[in-house]
């Protein structure tokens, strides 16, 4: 086996980010559910609701997307598979992620619909997000896209949960698993959201049984939601021994990951005020997953992770705006 040339690999919905402020009233009157996802079905209907967004600021998002910008940030060396449109946003996604160091080469749609993904995150004033997303071109990801090439110099393929809802990306993620393992790689899997894990609970407990996964991300919602219990504690035993490593983020109440059956906790980062929590597993993972590859320990894996997610939840967007390198060689040396 080759010494790997990535430290990340990732494949996501490549996604551009619109943010807006509005209020809880506003929330409301659109049937949201403050704080989560919800899916667009049309390029109609994530239109009819950008016209109803305040002044708003666009930035290449994407949950593994952010995550691949957060490794490059931090000096990691990382690549991005994901699907756009040969259109103007198509071009604003590409140009963003390679403006970070992150190699990217997906071939864009040249169809004229659907148009490139984009995310319409609503913050309300405690820094939740409410996010509406139109998957448009990244859910047409097929496996003849994949780059194996590039899989399987990656050290670790990261795959997000949001990506597994449409058929097409995942059948290139289940490839992309497979080219992976073949390489002798590691395999990283985010739940993403509880409505991902709702309708593919049984695909992502397979994932687990089979052994295709090393290390699982999620929440404190998404893990009860995996097990379908209310009781936090009973829901990580229960998938702790499923997986080499697992890692729950907590919000203000930290993070923790159980591997080997050792638990490791680490408390949340201190920060004067949140202001925006878009990004925040994101960048969490991106930390978490350079430390891995660093060769560091899981606490300082955690640790990393955690100085990322205060970084970016201290500002709007999902990318980090300070030198996360310079941040983390102040803490570590």
């Amino acid at each position: 086996m080759s010494d790997p040339q990535y430290d990340i690999v990732a494949i996501g919905n490549a996604i551009v980010d619109v943010l807006a402020q509005t209020d809880d009233a506003f929330i409301a009157e659109e049937g949201m559910a403050k704080g989560t996802m919800q899916l667009l079905f049309s390029t109609e209907e994530a239109e009819a609701l950008y016209a109803k967004m305040g002044v708003g600021r666009e930035v290449s998002g994407g949950s593994a997307a952010n995550t691949v910008a957060g490794v490059a940030a931090l000096g990691g060396k990382a690549g991005f598979i994901g699907q756009v449109a040969d259109d103007q946003l198509g071009a604003v996604f590409a140009h963003d992620i390679r403006a970070q160091g992150v190699a990217f080469d997906t071939v864009a749609r040249t169809e004229a619909e659907p148009t490139t993904a984009r995310c319409l995150i609503f913050v309300t004033p405690d820094g939740q997000r409410t996010m509406n997303t139109y998957l448009g071109a990244s859910q047409f990801l097929p496996a003849a896209a994949l780059d194996a090439e590039l899989i399987q110099a990656g050290a670790i393929l990261y795959l997000e949960g949001y990506l597994w809802d449409p058929a097409e990306p995942r059948a290139a993620m289940r490839k992309a698993i497979e080219l992976a393992r073949g390489a002798g790689r590691k395999v990283a899997f985010t739940l993403s959201d509880t409505f991902c894990i709702s309708r593919h609970r049984d695909d992502f407990v397979k994932l687990l049984e089979d052994g295709d996964v090393d290390i699982l991300f999620a929440n404190e919602a998404e893990i009860m939601s995996l097990n379908e219990t209310e009781d936090f504690e009973a829901a990580v035993a229960a998938t702790a021994p499923k997986v080499p490593l697992l890692v729950v983020t907590r919000s203000e109440k930290g993070a923790l990951a159980i591997a080997g059956g050792e638990r490791v906790e680490v408390a949340a980062e201190p920060i004067d005020k949140v202001v925006d929590t878009t990004g925040a597993g994101d960048l969490f993972a991106a930390g978490f997953l350079t430390g891995q590859a660093q060769g560091r320990s899981v606490r300082d894996s955690l640790t990393l992770g955690a100085m990322c997610a205060a970084e970016i939840i201290s500002h709007y967007g999902a990318r980090p705006e300070v030198d996360l390198k310079a941040l983390a060689a102040k803490r570590f040396g």
